[in-house]
């Protein structure tokens, strides 16, 4: 138990951990007001709330998982809440004279930080169980797709290594291929079961299945068989299968929740939005917490940052940091407008006849198609061409 100073409290900063936070207290003059562990318990967490005082604010640096029992029992409390999130906690620590790192002196930078530069704060906004359920499946969705790319990834490994012709007959995106890869493992796994068994497995899927039945077929007969290559295939093929199913039933229950949505239908009319990339945007944007389409751009990781040092010349780069899966898939999305002739189409355009690159054009284009998905999610009104 650490040493506790009877003052008033103007800020708590609890850097927080699985089985222990560290809470420091800071008075409105900077003075240490307490600094203790406290359990991730509720009674616990109560009991230092309530020395710091309703009036505290209460700063924590994850408000997801280990930090959301903190910020649960301070709105409870009545108390005012933010997070200092962890790069912002980072650079303040580096300003701070102690060289090393512990929970005590990080619990001392977020409220010494959120004390003095409160513009550095983010809001943590209490989420209701419509919408919390909405990012805890959106984050299961990203989950199981990095998952799916894993074992589709290991699976060209093995069969590249095993036979070439294979791995290029393979196309994924066709679930029978899978199937009969699930069924039948690599090259010797498929010539061994016999042609009549692959025909069963294929079904009417068209000329394509001869391709995927004379690669195995030539492979098995050149090389010896590797045992372990069949089972990989095999175990693989059905582990990409699954996550395929798991993304069908979460895409459903997210598809189920954002139903008869307005921010997720007006968003759908916006030229290059489709379900997912509105999905993400409805689940992963509380537009209230923007001042402006700036603010909103910069949290999305697509605003330029302009680059001056003295006389020295004047330059823009692209900005780094930012929500990395919102950036990839708001850039991603704008390539459906090229070529059409809507705004976003013609500025494309414009931006390539300016000399731009592709992908600097692409950037160019979601960060004019931000503003438009700004007004939308703050308004709630459908997209109207200019």
């Amino acid at each position: 138990m650490g040493r506790r100073v009877k003052k008033p409290t103007a800020v708590v900063g609890f850097d927080v951990g699985k089985s222990f936070h560290r809470a420091f207290g800071v008075g409105a003059g900077g003075e240490a007001a307490l600094s203790e562990r406290v359990d991730n318990r509720p009674a616990a967490i109560d009991r230092v709330l309530a020395e710091a005082g309703a009036g505290a604010l209460v700063v924590v640096d994850q408000r997801r998982n280990i930090g959301a029992l903190v910020l649960s029992r301070a709105r409870g409390a009545g108390m005012r809440v933010a997070c200092l999130p962890g790069k912002a906690e980072k650079r303040a620590r580096e300003m701070f004279p102690a060289t090393g790192k512990t929970d005590e002196l990080d619990a001392e930078v977020i409220a010494r930080t959120a004390l003095g530069m409160p513009w550095t704060l983010r809001e943590a906004p209490e989420e209701d169980e419509r919408r919390a359920s909405l990012r805890m499946l959106s984050s299961q969705r990203a989950f199981c797709v990095k998952g799916r790319t894993e074992s589709l990834n290991r699976l060209r490994a093995v069969l590249l290594e095993a036979d070439p012709a294979l791995e290029a007959a393979l196309d994924p995106s066709r679930r029978w291929q899978l199937e009969a890869l699930a069924a039948l493992g690599s090259a010797h796994g498929c010539a061994a079961a016999g042609v009549e068994r692959y025909r069963e497995l294929a079904g009417a899927r068209g000329g394509r299945e001869d391709a995927l039945w004379e690669a195995p077929s030539a492979s098995a007969a050149s090389r010896p068989e590797v045992r372990a290559e069949g089972a990989l295939a095999s175990m693989l093929a059905g582990r990409v299968l699954a996550r395929d199913a798991e993304v069908s039933a979460l895409d459903a229950a997210i598809g189920e929740l954002l139903e008869g949505d307005a921010t997720y239908e007006a968003l759908l009319t916006v030229p290059g939005i489709g379900p997912r990339t509105a999905a993400a945007l409805v689940t992963s944007v509380d537009v209230t917490m923007f001042r402006s389409h700036d603010e909103l751009a910069s949290y999305c990781g697509i605003a330029p940052a302009d680059s001056q040092s003295g006389t020295s010349a004047r330059s823009t780069k692209p900005k780094r940091g930012g929500s990395k899966p919102l950036k990839n898939l708001l850039i991603f999305s704008c390539s459906s407008p090229i070529g059409t002739k809507n705004e976003f189409g013609r500025y494309y355009e414009e931006c390539r006849g300016r000399g731009m690159r592709h992908n600097k054009a692409l950037k160019a284009v979601a960060r004019k198609r931000l503003k438009v998905i700004y007004a939308i999610m703050r308004d709630r009104v459908p997209y109207r061409a200019a």
